[in-house]
C-alpha cells in the first residue's frame, strides 16, 4: 500500500506560486492541477482537430529538427540501443501527422489537401523513406522551445508566444521548455529525471504511473555507466520475476494519474 504521505493530491483550483512554493513543493510529491493550461494560446491553436497543424506548420516551417526513430515502439526506451535521433524538417513531421489524421478520419477537405502538396518535394520522399511500413515508430521528443543554457538550441523559439508560465510556478526560474508530440500511441519507458518537471498536456491526454524514490530497488535501473542509467530494465507489462524477483511488489508502490488536454502534472526529482 502507498503510505499516506505519498498519495497525489488532484487541485481542481490552480494553487498560487506562494502555495505551491510553501505547502506542494516541500512535500516532494506529484501534484496534478486541473485545467492549468486552458489559458494558453497553445491550448487552442495547437488543436489538432481544429487546424492546428496547420498553425504549426505555417509558424515553423521546414526548421531542422531531431526525431526519435524507435525499434521498440509502442514503447520508447532510452537506451541508445533502441532509438536513433533522426533530423529532418519539422514540415515533414506534419505532412506525416496530416495524412495520418486524413486516414483516421476520412478527411478530403482542401485545406489538408493543399497542406500536404505545399510541401517540397525532397520532404516527401524523405517521410516515405523514414516512415515506410512503421509509422508508429517515430516521434519528436524533448524539442526546445526555450532553454535558457543553450539559446542557439531552441529550434522551436517561434512557438515561445503561445505559451506561457503556469501559474503555480510564476515565481520560479525555468531552464528549459520542451514540446513532445507523437501521432499515435505511445508509451515511455520508467524512467527518473535529476529535477523537477511540470508534465503540460496541450492536446490528446495521457496516463502516468509513478513510483516514489524509495522504490527504485524494485524497479531496477540500468547499469550506472551506460546512457540511460535513469531508465527501468523491466518491462513492466509482462516483468521476468526470474531475473527481476523485487519487481513483484511494484505494484504496491504505483499510482495512476490520467492527464487530459489543459492539465499539468508536477514530477518532483527522482520519481
Amino acid at each position: 500500500m502507498v503510505e499516506e504521505n505519498l498519495r497525489i493530491h488532484t487541485f481542481t483550483e490552480i494553487p498560487s506560486p506562494e502555495i505551491f512554493s510553501s505547502k506542494i513543493e516541500p512535500k516532494n510529491v506529484p501534484a496534478v492541477f486541473k485545467g492549468c493550461i486552458k489559458n494558453w494560446k497553445a491550448f487552442s491553436k495547437w488543436n489538432p482537430s481544429d487546424g492546428g497543424l496547420i498553425y504549426l506548420q505555417e509558424h515553423v516551417g521546414s526548421v531542422i529538427v531531431e526525431a526519435m526513430l524507435s525499434r521498440s515502439a509502442p514503447v520508447f526506451n532510452g537506451d541508445i540501443r533502441s532509438h536513433e535521433r533522426v533530423p529532418l524538417s519539422f514540415s515533414t513531421f506534419i505532412r506525416y501527422c496530416l495524412c495520418l489524421l486524413e486516414n483516421r478520419d476520412g478527411r478530403q477537405d482542401d485545406l489538408l489537401e493543399s497542406q500536404k502538396h505545399s510541401l517540397a518535394l525532397s520532404d516527401t520522399e524523405r517521410t516515405d523513406l523514414l516512415f515506410g511500413e512503421a509509422p508508429q515508430q517515430f516521434y519528436l521528443a524533448q524539442v526546445p522551445i526555450l532553454n535558457f543554457e543553450k539559446k542557439e538550441h531552441m529550434q522551436l523559439e517561434c512557438l515561445g508566444k503561445d505559451i506561457q508560465t503556469p501559474v503555480p510556478l510564476e515565481t520560479k526560474s525555468l531552464d528549459s521548455v520542451n514540446l513532445w508530440m507523437n501521432s499515435m500511441k505511445a508509451r515511455s519507458s520508467t524512467h527518473y529525471d535529476p529535477h523537477h518537471n511540470l508534465l503540460c498536456i496541450v492536446s490528446g491526454c495521457k496516463e502516468v504511473t509513478l513510483w516514489p524514490p524509495s522504490a527504485t530497488p524494485y524497479l531496477y535501473p540500468q547499469a550506472l555507466y551506460g546512457e540511460a542509467s535513469n531508465h527501468s530494465s523491466v518491462t513492466l507489462e509482462k516483468p521476468d520475476l526470474s531475473v527481476y524477483p523485487r519487481a513483484a511488489c511494484l505494484n504496491g508502490f504505483s499510482q495512476k494519474v490520467v492527464l487530459h488536454a489543459g492539465d499539468a502534472l508536477f514530477i518532483p526529482e527522482g520519481w
